[in-house]
């Protein structure tokens, strides 16, 4: 796949050839799910709570007698099925959290990537240099990439102070660093920009990051068997 490269002014200067293949063989829809799921639980602050019919003022007498009335038998006012009662099911502060495991969150980060690449939704520029926090040249980026009216994440190589505070005015515009994309952060936005150094890092980490082929120690068994093969063959 080859991607073409553009300056801050949106010209063309050049080409980056990647392969998606290098990241991740293939799109694993129920894995970006259930990360995506991960994400978005975890961000809840499952703060929500109402009160019982313990917790609600008011007496606990008995509204009326029991019969003669014509009424319908009642308890006291603070029942759940009375209006300003308590709830019957009442909700309690509670922690949504959970997490996958380490490495299935990592191939989610590279499969949603690929994903954004095969869709055609990902700019690669060869810089983001700015002379001091300043709005206008992001702004200025944005519109001649065709971004402008779009959400958009920027993920240079590394934090750069004056960036970010040149892209937090900009509705719409995250800036986060290639080391801490997820699979969240990268399909959440509209589209994606990303440096020719960030992209390299972002391969750099996925090679840091293969498994590696382990060597199975012999057990007592196999030990045993190499050895008895070995006298057969001396004799």
């Amino acid at each position: 796949m080859k991607l073409a490269v553009y300056d801050m002014a949106g010209k063309e200067v050049g080409s980056y050839e990647i392969d998606p293949a290098e990241l991740a063989a293939s799109v694993n829809k129920q894995l970006l799910h259930d990360a995506v799921v991960m994400y978005q639980a975890n961000a809840r602050q499952g703060t929500q709570k109402t009160k019982t019919r313990g917790e609600v003022a008011g007496s606990t007498k008995k509204l009326y007698r029991q019969k003669g009335t014509g009424n319908a038998r009642a308890g006291g006012r603070r029942s759940g099925t009375r209006v300003g009662g308590g709830h019957i099911f009442a909700k309690r502060p509670r922690d949504f959290g959970w997490r996958m495991p380490r490495k299935a969150l990592q191939t989610a980060t590279r499969m949603a990537l690929v994903s954004r690449l095969a869709e055609d939704e990902v700019k690669i520029v060869d810089s983001l240099a700015v002379d001091g926090p300043k709005t206008a040249p992001v702004a200025k980026m944005l519109a001649a990439l065709g971004l402008s009216e779009k959400t958009v994440l920027v993920a240079p190589e590394k934090h750069d102070s004056d960036f970010w505070k040149s892209a937090r005015n900009i509705e719409g515009v995250a800036v986060s660093p290639v080391a801490e994309l997820n699979a969240w952060s990268i399909l959440r936005p509209r589209s994606i920009v990303m440096t020719r150094a960030a992209l390299d890092a972002f391969r750099a980490s996925v090679k840091a990051g293969s498994p590696r082929k382990r060597t199975r120690r012999p057990t007592a068994r196999t030990r045993s068997a190499a050895a008895a093969a070995s006298t057969t063959e001396a004799s």
